[in-house]
């Protein structure tokens, strides 16, 4: 069978119980992407009250994503966690490119980066459902000229 998009387990975290994500129902748009691991997101809030600058906070994945060249998987915020949970994706949508599948910088492993809005830190416990991945298409504008080619891991294109 060929292989056209998925997910795979980024090698670091191969026998831990990662979860592959899936869609929640039959006409679900997202696939469900879970923590790979029990993390801590400190409160904007008591940063902001200590004086200093709130900072996302990674949270694993231990997947990776596979698609074809014309296609992306766009990270966004499942509906109940912003209002559930009070936790925002600090960037809004995230955008993971084909070309960050297997790049020599960390494997294409995938990270969600969350702000927690709470009044107080956070926990999400590993395999609790995080956010949801869409794959897309997209298109070229005539002029299009890109020469790069990614060299690295996460925030690395353009470098």
């Amino acid at each position: 069978m060929e292989r056209i998009r998925g997910f795979e387990v980024v090698s670091s975290f191969e026998g831990q119980a990662i979860e592959l994500p899936k869609r929640a129902s039959t006409h679900a748009a997202g696939y469900d992407l879970q923590a790979a691991e029990t993390i801590e997101l400190p409160s904007i809030w008591e940063t902001l009250k200590a004086g200093g600058t709130p900072q996302a906070v990674l949270v694993a994945t231990g997947v990776k994503a596979y698609m074809a060249p014309d296609e992306y998987l766009e990270l966004v915020n499942r509906s109940s966690g912003s209002l559930k949970r009070n936790l925002i994706v600090a960037n809004g949508v995230g955008v993971i490119d084909s070309d960050y599948y297997n790049n020599p910088g960390n494997e294409g492993h995938i990270y969600f980066q969350l702000y927690n809005f709470n009044p107080s830190a956070f926990v999400i416990e590993k395999g609790e459902r995080i956010g949801q991945g869409i794959f897309k298409r997209f298109l070229l504008a005539d002029s299009d000229e890109t020469l790069g080619k990614r060299i690295g891991g996460f925030g690395s294109s353009g470098k």
